[in-house]
This record gives C-alpha cells, structure tokens and sequence, in this order.
C-alpha cells in the first residue's frame, strides 16, 4: 500500500466529517464523534478534541499538514499512487527528499493518533 493510500485509509478512519473549531475554543473538534467510544483506549486513532495550538498541528521537517494536502491533491491529478511519486512533487516544490518522506511518515501517524488530523486532512483536500 503506497504512502497516499495510507493516508486516504487514515483520514476515511476519522469519518467522513470535518473537524470544524467551535465558537472561539481554541480547539478541533471531531465532527461525527458523539456518543461513540474512544478508539484510543484499544489503540485506534482519538475522538478527543484538540486544541488548535497543539504540537500535533505543527509541520513536519517544515511541511504543514496544509501542504501535504496540496501535494497529494497534486498525486491524484497525475495519477500518482505512491509514496516516491509524492517525493518527486514535493522535491518539484523545492522540498529536501529526506524531509519529505520524514513529513509524510509523520503525518500518516498524527492521523492514526488523532480523527482531528485525519478530518483536518480531508478537509484540506476538499473532501
């Protein structure tokens, strides 16, 4: 399974919702939670809301959870399924390979940690 597909898995685990910030709470909320069990307490990714400075929002090797949207919004315009064709967009971008498959990696995590990142994430993709 490439890099993308892995991320798509991740977010559609965080439901189809957007993580929407209530009224001036400072916090992400996962839209689409309510009443359901935490999967965190059996090692799946939290339902918990997240406030909006958390380290978990925080780039990765300098690439914010934003641009690995756009470049994996770029991966599917050209058909790219794999984690080296969204390198090869990102080092097009002006991104250190290195840094680039450090980030992805990163964010594929923080979305299998967190609904909030993995709904932020499709949000920014369109979805």
């Amino acid at each position: 399974m490439g890099l993308f597909d892995k991320a798509k898995k991740a977010a559609q685990q965080a439901q189809e919702a957007f993580a929407q910030p209530q009224q001036g709470d400072g916090r992400v909320h996962v839209q689409g939670a309510g009443g359901m069990i935490n999967p965190a307490v059996i090692g799946g990714p939290s339902t918990s809301s997240v406030a909006s400075d958390d380290p978990i929002w925080q780039p990765i090797n300098g690439i914010s959870l934003q641009e690995y949207a756009d470049i994996a919004r770029v991966a599917q315009v050209r058909g790219v399924t794999d984690e080296a064709g969204m390198i090869a967009i990102a080092q097009e971008r002006g991104r250190d390979p290195a840094d680039t498959k450090a980030a992805l990696d990163g964010w594929v995590q923080r979305m299998g940690q967190s609904m909030a990142v993995g709904q932020q994430f499709r949000k920014f993709l369109g979805y």
